[in-house]
């Protein structure tokens, strides 16, 4: 076991982790700005990003980078420079670190090497987003950014299609089409789910409906800004006490099959029973 007093006293440095704003310079707190100003250094994620944030508030604290390329590298000098005294304020492009952003292995570096670190409260687009979504704000499960790749991104979704908490994602401006596509063809098109993007700037806009509507509407218009995605947690009820709706489509089929039916009769009942289209459960089917 390990015990850590934020403000003990002691020789050795401090990590302190500094969130910054989303979207809107506003959101910067004093105490993160005075941070900045005291740190010996930052660590930035990108260090022409922070920049222009160090600009604004007239701050002169140098940088150094600190992203995923280079991580590895960097953590023992981080940690040596801390062990003599130094205190380092990290930082990512926009929000908390370590969430979906460069942090958690510096973190667990220091931790292992008995080292303070403190987190500073801070700007969190998932969490922001969340409480203006108008879906159930607890429990809630953060996911991040979910596979690029259809298949891996499908099969994560049908692992989390009966979780009970509402869920949050994160997802570019030219993914976010397929990837609601995708959630409503394994959650169904009746899930309500809500889109915001441009979160805290001058064009900040919620996109709330179901799924199907959701997905309708992104095959028509291009979203700009980063997207922030929340589904609403499985009821137990849409699906009309069905259970075999929580097994993998091939899986679905397959019991129909099993069970007498002929392919086409159970590829048929599976997209009615899902909300999908015929051709979308057959070449699900027969493609993976």
């Amino acid at each position: 076991m390990q015990k850590q007093k934020s403000f003990d006293s002691g020789n050795s440095g401090v990590l302190y982790l500094v969130p910054t704003p989303i979207g809107n310079l506003e959101d910067m707190s004093f105490r993160c700005i005075n941070m900045l100003k005291e740190a010996t250094i930052i660590a930035s994620e990108d260090t022409r990003n922070t920049q222009k944030l160090l600009n604004h508030f007239e701050i002169s604290t140098p940088q150094i980078s600190f992203h995923e390329h280079n991580y590895k590298e960097r953590i023992p000098q981080f940690i040596q420079r801390l062990e003599a005294g130094e205190v380092i304020a990290q930082v990512s492009d926009a929000g908390m670190p370590s969430i979906s952003d460069p942090g958690h292995e510096l973190v667990a570096a220091c931790i292992e090497a008995n080292l303070k670190v403190i987190a500073l409260p801070g700007p969190s687009a998932g969490i922001t987003a969340l409480i203006a979504s108008g879906l159930m704000p607890q429990p809630f499960t953060f996911y991040g950014f979910l596979p690029r790749k259809k298949k891996e991104q499908i099969e994560v979704l049908e692992r989390l299609k009966t979780d009970v908490p509402t869920q949050i994602f994160y997802e570019s401006p030219h993914r976010i089409a397929t990837t609601v596509k995708h959630f409503s063809e394994v959650f169904g098109t009746e899930r309500k789910a809500v889109i915001c993007r441009e979160l805290t700037k001058l064009h900040e806009e919620y996109l709330r409906g179901t799924l199907e509507e959701l997905s309708k509407y992104l095959a028509d218009h291009t979203l700009k800004g980063e997207c922030c995605l929340l589904v609403e947690g499985f009821s137990g009820t849409a699906d009309e006490g069905n259970e075999d709706l929580a097994l993998p489509l091939k899986e679905h089929i397959e019991l129909l099959i099993n069970a007498g039916s002929s392919s086409k009769e159970a590829i048929k009942e599976v997209a009615k029973l899902r909300g999908l289209k015929k051709q979308e459960v057959y070449k699900e089917y027969h493609v993976n």
